[in-house]
C-alpha cells in the first residue's frame, strides 16, 4: 500500500482540538493522478482516503478517446467519468468535492502554462506533468502518480516527487510459492503414509522442523495454510521423503502420491507437478493458480487435467480456454476472417498443447477412431462446443457454470481484470489461472502489481484455492539450459 499519513478521523472538532486540526491539514497531500492509472483501476480516485486526488483536465480528454473502446480500458475509462459524474452532483469539480468523512476529495484541474516549466506543453503526458510540476511550485506537498516509469522518471528531473500507484502492489520477493519444506524424524513420515494422516501439530511439535520468516516478519515459523503442500525430509537420511498436502481447513495433512495412471498421457515429472495435479484433479478446489518459468509445464497440466476432467470423467459440461490478447513483441495488425479465424493466431500455443495431448505421442487414450487426424478430433471438439476457445474479452458479463476454465498468461491482467473474470464462476465451475510472473508484456503491470500475483496473495488460505509455483523446466534440455543462463 501506499504510504499514507495519520488519518483525520474523529473529525468532531471543537476550539481545543483546532491545532490537531492544523497538523492534519500540514499532512495532507494532492495526489495528481495519470490516466494509466485510472485505466489500470477504477476505483484509484477513492483510495487516498484524507487527501486529495488531482486530476488534470488533460486526463479527462484522453479519457475521452478511451472511452469508445469495446475493451477494459474502455469500460474502466467510462467507469471513471460516471464516477465523477456523480461528484459533480455534490459540487463543483474544479473547487475539490469532499467524498467521505476523512475529507478526501477529488479535484479537476487545468493547467496554467509556466514559463519555468521546461517541458513541450504539446505533449499531453507533459500537461499532465504540469499540474503537479504547478502545484509544487505553490508549495503544495503534490505527488504525482503514473503506471508509467519514463512520466515518473521526467517528474523526478523537473524535482516533482512521483510514485508507482501501490494500492494493489504485492511483495513479489515473498509471493507464496504453495508448499513449505520440513525436516522432521523418520517415523513422522512412516506414519503418514500408513495411517494415511498426520496430525499438523506433531510437526509443529519437532523443534526447527519447520523453516521461519524472514527477520522483518519477527522470525515466527511458516504456518501450513489449508490446501497448501508440505515436504518431509527425514533429518536422518535426505533421500527418506513424503510429501502431503493440508485437507481443506482440517488440521491434518493427506500424503499426496500424483495419479496412479497417466493424464492424457502426461505423467509429472517432479514433485512441483505432482502437487499441480494434485490441485488440478480435486474436484472441490474450485480456483488454481500456477506460475513458474516457460517450460515448466503450468499449461499443459492445466489442459490435461481440463481435457480429462471434461472429456474422460465428464465432471464438467465442456473446456473453456482463454488468453489475453496481449502480443510478444510488435503486433501484426489487423487479421482477416471472423471471430475463429482472428483467434487461432493467439490461441496457437493452445492448439499445440491440446494436439500434443491428442496425438498418440501424448497418449490420447480416447475412444477416436484411429483414422482421424489429430486436428480432425480438435475441430471435432470445438464444432461439439466441448471444447471452448475465447479470448477474455468474451467473458466478461457472463456467467459459466459447470465448465472447466483454464485462463493462460494471466499475469498480464490487471487486477481488476482478474476480479472480473473469477467473479464470472457459476455452479460447479473450476477455474485455472497460469502465467509467469516474471514475463510480462502489458506495459503498466509487474510482477508485483499484475493481477495474477494478486489473487495468489489474497487467496491463499482458503478453502476452496490452491496454488502451486513451479520452478523447473521440464519442456526439454536446451529449454532448461535457456531458462537457466538467460
Amino acid at each position: 500500500m501506499m504510504s499514507r499519513p495519520p488519518s483525520a478521523s474523529g473529525s468532531h472538532t471543537s476550539p481545543a482540538t483546532a491545532p490537531a486540526k492544523e497538523s492534519v491539514e500540514r499532512v495532507r497531500k494532492h495526489f495528481v493522478l495519470d490516466t494509466n492509472v485510472l485505466l489500470h483501476n477504477p476505483q484509484s480516485i477513492f483510495k487516498f482516503e484524507e487527501h486529495e486526488v488531482v486530476i488534470p483536465l488533460a486526463v479527462l480528454e484522453e479519457l475521452d478517446t478511451f472511452k469508445k473502446n469495446n475493451d477494459e480500458k474502455g469500460r474502466n475509462a467510462r467507469q471513471v467519468i460516471r464516477a465523477l459524474d456523480r461528484l459533480r452532483a455534490n459540487g463543483h469539480l474544479f473547487e475539490g468535492v469532499v467524498w467521505n468523512e476523512q475529507g478526501g476529495s477529488v479535484r479537476v484541474q487545468r493547467l496554467k502554462a509556466a514559463a519555468s516549466y521546461d517541458l513541450d506543453l504539446e505533449i499531453v503526458d507533459n500537461r499532465i506533468i504540469g499540474v503537479a510540476h504547478a502545484l509544487h511550485a505553490q508549495g503544495v506537498r503534490a505527488i504525482f502518480v503514473s503506471k508509467d516509469i519514463n512520466a515518473r522518471v521526467k517528474c523526478d528531473s523537473i524535482g516533482v516527487p512521483a510514485e508507482d500507484f501501490e494500492s494493489d502492489r504485492i511483495d513479489a520477493n515473498w509471493l507464496n510459492t504453495g508448499f513449505i519444506t520440513a525436516r522432521v524424524p523418520r517415523a513422522l513420515i512412516d506414519d503418514l503414509y500408513s495411517e494415511r494422516q498426520l496430525p499438523i501439530a506433531r510437526i509443529e511439535a519437532v523443534p526447527g522442523a519447520l523453516p521461519e520468516l524472514s527477520d522483518d516478519e519477527g522470525g515466527e515459523k511458516m504456518t501450513l495454510l489449508p490446501n497448501h503442500f508440505i515436504s518431509l525430509v527425514d533429518d536422518a537420511d535426505p533421500s527418506h521423503t513424503g510429501l502431503a498436502r493440508r485437507l481443506s481447513d482440517t488440521m491434518h495433512i493427506i500424503p499426496i502420491t500424483g495419479p496412479r495412471k497417466p493424464v492424457y498421457g502426461v505423467i509429472a515429472r517432479n514433485v512441483q507437478q505432482t502437487m499441480a495435479l494434485d490441485l488440478l484433479l480435486d474436484d472441490e478446489i474450485k480456483l488454481v493458480t500456477l506460475i513458474g518459468p516457460a517450460g515448466t509445464g503450468k499449461t499443459l497440466l492445466a489442459i490435461a487435467a481440463g481435457m480429462q476432467k471434461v472429456f474422460k470423467e465428464e465432471r464438467f459440461d465442456k473446456l473453456l480456454v482463454a488468453r489475453p490478447i496481449m502480443p510478444l513483441g510488435r503486433d501484426i495488425g489487423y487479421l482477416p476472417g471472423d471471430k475463429d479465424e482472428k483467434l487461432a493466431m493467439w490461441m496457437q500455443p493452445i492448439f499445440d498443447n491440446i494436439a500434443y495431448l491428442l496425438s498418440t505421442r501424448g497418449g490420447h487414450g480416447g475412444s477416436e477412431p484411429d483414422s482421424k487426424t489429430t486436428e480432425q478430433r480438435i475441430d471435432q471438439l470445438v464444432a461439439t462446443r466441448k471444447l471452448v476457445l475465447e479470448p477474455i474479452t468474451y467473458i466478461r458479463g457472463r456467467s459459466i457454470p459447470h465448465q472447466f476454465i483454464i485462463v493462460d498468461e494471466a499475469q498480464n491482467l490487471s487486477p481488476h481484470e482478474v476480479k472480473t473474470i473469477v467473479s464470472r464462476v457459476g455452479d460447479g465451475t473450476k477455474i485455472v489461472l497460469c502465467g509467469d510472473v516474471g514475463q510480462i508484456d502489458n506495459p503498466y503491470l509487474d510482477a508485483a502489481s499484475n493481477g495474477l500475483s494478486h489473487l495468489i496473495e489474497r487467496m491463499k488460505g482458503h478453502k476452496i484455492a490452491g496454488h502451486v509455483t513451479l520452478s523447473k523446466t521440464e519442456r526439454s534440455e536446451l529449454a532448461s539450459i535457456a531458462a537457466e543462463m538467460l
